[in-house]
């Protein structure tokens, strides 16, 4: 039975299609005795059995080398496609956290989202959602890799744009989906210059593949360049992080599937990847140049938002940019902990979030406060999450740090002093949001703010003891991968007191966020230098500002001069013709007289005209050859 299982994993993305499918006939409103809830039981259920399978077949395979399966899809000749799943402990972990992420939000938002008309359609595209999610984790080729990346694009619009009645809501998820394309057509585009060099389309391949690799200097930093534009979209990274931000109109826990493994999909991608960055040192410069201008852009950004989801979404892609940083350097083994580590704290983060908006029905933190007596289930879930995240004791992202900073790989400073600065900002930031929305007088928003009901309140409790435990997970470094490069400028002092930096930082962020000064959303800095970098900040360094006057500026007046050319030179050529046509036409028209002498005539002349035509060149021809004679 389990080796029936542990075949036919592949089924696993398929249960959350299947939930999706059967949630059609709620969704499309064929059925309305019964009410949208049973869709929703389907897909948990569905999710469940996911989960149940995964976990068998996780048990079972521990410990054991990786396998492929290989599913033939085209042949021709010599060229032959094939989609790959990839059964190994990291894929199957990967996918064990997806299902079991995606379990607990479907849970939650069976009560989140209890009295909304559109539950139905919203747990099926969940199914879907989890669905891409669970290929991507299997998934051992690049052909299909990306086809699931280009469905989890599509299920973000969908997600985004779920109460497509709001404007707002309609353009973050046309922003959302148009932001992504940029990096899909760029990865595809350097996925197809990939198999024209030879290179297998199963990640497992690119590793001996890179050894030997035939690409030229210059080859290899476009492709690479190409490659990380994907996941550069999908992580929500400098330039494309903007999505994310807007990505918050959607349904709170389509936020928390976003925010912990969503996002972490391309980060996915990426990691599987790096044998291709690594040929190129201009590539890997790059992943980790992007990476820090996003890890601390994004926790700046986060620290001057009022929003209550937008104050967490920023350092999701601060966050991530730490794993491009780690991937730049060829960490892997680093990276898969922090995404790790983040997913779960991240999601439980988004819950106790989720649970304060349906209970006061606002999201602005400086209408709140005093929420800490009334709602202690979702204030313990807010603290633990939070503390998941930032390095403190005892929780997953120190122990994930102490590992960079054990001595088994190369560091140096800049790399120490990224993360401080990342750690710092951020616990900063999580601690004037518990002070604004848990901590000091209750506002009038807040004066009746029950616990929330069961529901919502399970999964908080169960993923408290989850991100407890995920502090386990970087101490047993057989999980990940072992192969770690080689050691080069490896600095002492980092490692001897890097973790202790760290932790001092934590410590740090926690004692400056408890004594600033916070004031409501009527009080502003009254200094102008002040008041310009809170709004620099607020508003993202004003990007979206910097496209509008380059990029669309750009795009735009092309548009407008290409339209111009075609409506005056290509349109005014063939308007041209057809006035000659028919201006001809109409003249020949008054030849038809009926008289056979007229049409005697004018054969006559056109004979005549043509003949001339003809021997007009030919004269001195002729007048040479009568001469001979």
């Amino acid at each position: 039975m389990i080796d029936f299982l542990v075949d036919y994993i592949w089924l696993i993305p398929f249960y959350g299609l299947f939930g999706a499918i059967c949630s059609l006939p709620w969704s499309l409103r064929f059925i309305r005795t019964t009410g949208p809830r049973p869709a929703a039981y389907i897909n948990i259920f569905m999710t469940l059995v996911s989960f149940i399978h995964d976990t068998i077949v996780y048990t079972h395979i521990w410990g054991k080398p990786a396998q492929s399966v290989v599913f033939p899809w085209f042949s021709i000749a010599d060229f032959d496609l094939s989609f790959a799943i990839e059964i190994s402990p990291l894929s199957v972990g990967a996918l064990q956290l997806v299902t079991g992420i995606s379990l607990v939000a479907q849970v939650f938002a069976l009560g989140y989202m209890e009295k909304d008309w559109g539950l139905a359609r919203f747990f099926g595209m969940m199914g879907f959602f989890e669905a891409a999610l669970g290929g991507l984790a299997l998934s051992d080729s690049l052909l299909l890799s990306y086809g699931l990346l280009e469905l989890l694009t599509f299920s973000t619009y969908l997600l985004v744009g779920f109460w497509y009645a709001q404007p707002l809501v309609v353009t973050a998820a046309r922003d959302a989906f148009l932001t992504k394309r940029v990096g899909d057509i760029l990865l595809l585009m350097g996925i197809v210059a990939l198999s024209s060099y030879g290179a297998g389309l199963t990640f497992s391949q690119l590793q001996t593949w890179g050894q030997t690799s035939p690409l030229s200097p210059i080859a290899s930093t476009l492709i690479g360049l190409a490659l990380i534009a994907g996941p550069i979209g999908k992580c929500a990274q400098f330039p494309l992080n903007l999505w994310l931000d807007e990505g918050m109109e959607g349904p709170n826990p389509a936020s928390i599937m976003r925010n912990s493994i969503v996002v972490s999909a391309g980060a996915y991608v990426l990691i599987k990847l790096e044998p291709v960055f690594l040929l190129s040192p201009v590539v890997a410069d790059t992943l980790i140049i992007i990476g820090t201008i996003t890890a601390i852009g994004g926790s700046l950004i986060a620290i001057a938002q009022i929003d209550l989801k937008r104050t967490l979404c920023h350092s999701t892609s601060a966050y991530l940019g730490l794993v491009f940083i780690a991937v730049g350097l060829g960490h892997v083994d680093i990276a898969f902990l922090i995404l790790f580590s983040h997913g779960v704290a991240k999601a439980l983060l988004f819950m106790s979030v989720g649970s304060i908006i349906l209970t006061t029905s606002g999201q602005n933190i400086t209408e709140m406060g005093g929420l800490w007596s009334k709602m202690p289930v979702t204030t313990l879930s807010y603290m633990t999450g939070s503390a998941g995240i930032v390095a403190l004791l005892p929780f997953g992202m120190l122990m994930t740090f102490s590992r960079w900073f054990n001595g088994s790989l190369s560091v140096s400073w800049w790399l120490l002093t990224v993360i401080l600065i990342v750690n710092l900002i951020n616990t900063i930031n999580f601690m004037r949001v518990f002070r604004l929305v848990f901590l000091g007088k209750t506002q009038p928003k807040t004066k009746r703010a029950p616990e929330v009901p069961w529901a919502m309140a399970v999964p908080m409790v169960s993923l408290i003891i989850v991100t407890i435990l995920a502090s386990l997970v970087p101490l047993n470094y057989s999980l990940w991968l072992s192969s770690n490069p080689p050691i080069l400028n490896q600095d002492s002092l980092v490692i001897d007191y890097g973790v202790y930096l760290l932790m001092a930082s934590g410590l740090l962020g926690c004692i400056i966020g408890a004594l600033i000064p916070l004031g409501r959303g009527w009080n502003r800095p009254i200094q102008k230098p002040i008041r310009i970098i809170q709004d620099v900040l607020a508003y993202d360094f004003y990007l979206d500002k910097i496209y509008q006057f380059t990029i669309v500026a750009f795009v735009s007046n092309v548009a407008k001069i290409t339209t111009w050319f075609d409506r005056y030179i290509i349109d005014g050529v063939v308007n041209l013709i057809s006035l000659a046509t028919i201006f001809s036409g109409s003249a020949l028209k008054y030849n038809t007289s009926g008289q056979s002498q007229f049409y005697i005539l004018t054969i006559v002349i056109g004979v005549s005209i043509l003949m001339w035509s003809i021997l007009s060149g030919q004269w001195e021809n002729i007048i040479n050859y009568w001469s001979l004679y």
